[in-house]
């Protein structure tokens, strides 16, 4: 029945989902507390290992949730969820492109969610940005004058368009160093 619950959820995720991996977080979150498969802390976890990792943001959340939900089996389940709805959609839409493409009705459409996808997106950051600075478990002062360092450094790093491969292995760096920091 997990397997089925997994890619049922991950389906609809991958469905209803317009504007990729970051407009999905709200509703990959909301499910997976909803069915209580993974921890608040693991979700953020799992965010930035699927941003740290090749392939598509939503094909590696759905991984590594399925994945531990479940096994093998279970990431299966997920990634075949969230795929599906987006493979099915564009062979749909590259069948029809020129139709498509000059209808006022689809380019309306597409002018309509663009703002929706940006406040997904500024929803998640936010959200995330909340839980990652001020964690629920009671963080720190230390905790959230590092993760703002870091963030200032990062951020700083990323204007000056160094290599993002840079800023990742830095931030993870980072991150191990202060975790292996006894009282932060």
């Amino acid at each position: 029945m997990i397997f089925l619950e997994l890619f049922w959820t991950f389906f609809k995720i991958g469905l209803f989902t317009f504007g990729g991996g970051y407009a999905m977080l709200p509703l990959i979150r909301s499910e997976v507390s909803a069915h209580n498969w993974i921890s608040s802390d693991d979700i953020i976890n799992f965010i930035a290992v699927s941003e740290s990792t090749p392939g598509p943001f939503a094909i590696n959340i759905a991984t590594f949730i399925g994945f531990t939900t479940a096994g093998i089996p279970g990431a299966v389940c997920a990634t075949a969820g969230v795929v599906i709805p987006s493979f099915v959609i564009i062979l749909i839409v590259a069948g029809f492109y020129e139709k498509f493409n000059k209808s006022r009705i689809v380019k309306g459409a597409m002018t309509g969610l663009r703002p929706a996808v940006i406040g997904l997106i500024a929803a998640a950051l936010v959200s995330l940005g909340i839980e990652v600075f001020f964690p629920a478990e009671g963080g720190s002062l230390s905790h959230t004058l590092i993760s703002v360092a870091v963030f200032a450094v990062m951020s700083f790093l990323a204007f000056k368009k160094k290599n993002p491969i840079l800023i990742i292995v830095l931030s993870a760096v980072a991150g191990i160093i202060t975790g292996c920091i006894p009282g932060l």
